[in-house]
């Protein structure tokens, strides 16, 4: 949901921290989050949806904010980088690994409240649930993303959407973590919401909660719109094999999957990987692919799309890890 690529987190570090500087990284992270909530060399192939992707040099949960905070602190004395995972949905991480702490968003960050047309859900919760709890409770509004699977945390980055519906329609606040330890919430005006955009990543926040405001509604009705949307995913999306959704960000006055498939790229492979015969908006783990199978179709699609359509694809997955001569 983001990556941190300056350290400059709170001045002040822990007393706790200050006494451990000399244990390895392992024991510090352990002695923050709990030993059974910290790995090394953990495989990123079981954290995103693509199934690929190499080892994370460390993989820590944190089960609340107080903990994120005292991790944040550890990473940054430590001058690592950082990467808040949510369901690694839109995530692919490369062969070569990532050199830095990976922070999954814990039990804390997953409850989910719905009061008086609003609706509270952690950045961590799955959006199919946070949809879920809408309609259990008579709200509508939030049915198209009954099927997007991320989590909201994610979902407020990027400002998810699908079937005519994107997060800022629904979205009050969300509240997040900032640079120097502040818990602060931002408006749906502040959060600068756009096309797969929000102010998040260019601040350096990390998402910790949202409030949404829903209409009242049938619940039957609603139910009934959610199967009608995942029925259609299941049509037209190949949802049978690992990706990461939509591969691709829509270029103004153009479809992603329409330009891919004009292009005549449609079955195209690398290795694993393949272009979609279902739908070429999405790039596939079709046969047990590695991350650089994944990273050099997406390449491919592009120069051959700019060479045959005039159009610079931009790739909507999140790429971390990959070497500047990848």
């Amino acid at each position: 949901m983001y990556t941190a690529r300056s350290f400059n987190y709170w001045g002040s570090i822990t007393s706790s921290l200050v006494i451990c500087m000399g244990i390895k990284m392992k024991e510090i992270l352990q002695g923050i989050a709990g030993e059974e909530r910290v790995w090394e060399k953990e495989s990123m192939a079981r954290h995103t949806t693509f199934g690929a992707g190499g080892e994370a040099k460390y993989y820590v949960v944190a089960e609340d904010v107080d903990v994120l905070r005292q991790l944040l602190q550890a990473v940054a004395k430590e001058k690592l980088s950082f990467f808040v995972i949510g369901n690694g949905s839109n995530l692919l991480v490369s062969d070569d690994g990532y050199d830095g702490v990976v922070i999954e968003l814990g039990d804390g960050f997953k409850q989910v409240k719905a009061t008086d047309g609003k609706l509270k859900a952690g950045a961590g919760v799955m959006l199919s649930r946070a949809a879920g709890a809408a309609r259990e409770n008579g709200m509508k509004g939030m049915e198209f993303a009954s099927g997007i699977p991320g989590t909201v945390g994610g979902a407020v980055v990027m400002n998810a959407g699908a079937y005519g519906g994107e997060i800022k329609d629904i979205i009050v606040n969300a509240t997040v973590l900032n640079r120097y330890g502040e818990i602060i919430t931002l408006t749906k005006e502040a959060l600068d919401l756009s096309y797969r955009h929000s102010v998040i990543p260019e601040q350096g926040y990390i998402v910790l909660e949202a409030e949404f405001s829903l209409q009242g509604g049938d619940k039957e009705e609603i139910g009934a719109l959610m199967r009608e949307y995942n029925q259609r995913r299941k049509e037209k999306q190949p949802l049978e094999y690992p990706s990461a959704g939509s591969t691709f960000k829509r270029p103004e006055g153009y479809y992603a999957g329409k330009l891919i498939q004009d292009s005549g790229l449609a079955g195209y492979s690398v290795g694993g990987a393949q272009v979609s015969k279902k739908h070429c908006g999405f790039v596939i783990n079709e046969n047990h692919a590695t991350a650089s199978d994944i990273i050099r179709l997406i390449k491919d699609v592009q120069r051959i799309v700019l060479e045959k359509q005039g159009v610079k694809l931009q790739p909507e997955v999140k790429i971390i890890g990959e070497k500047s001569n990848s």
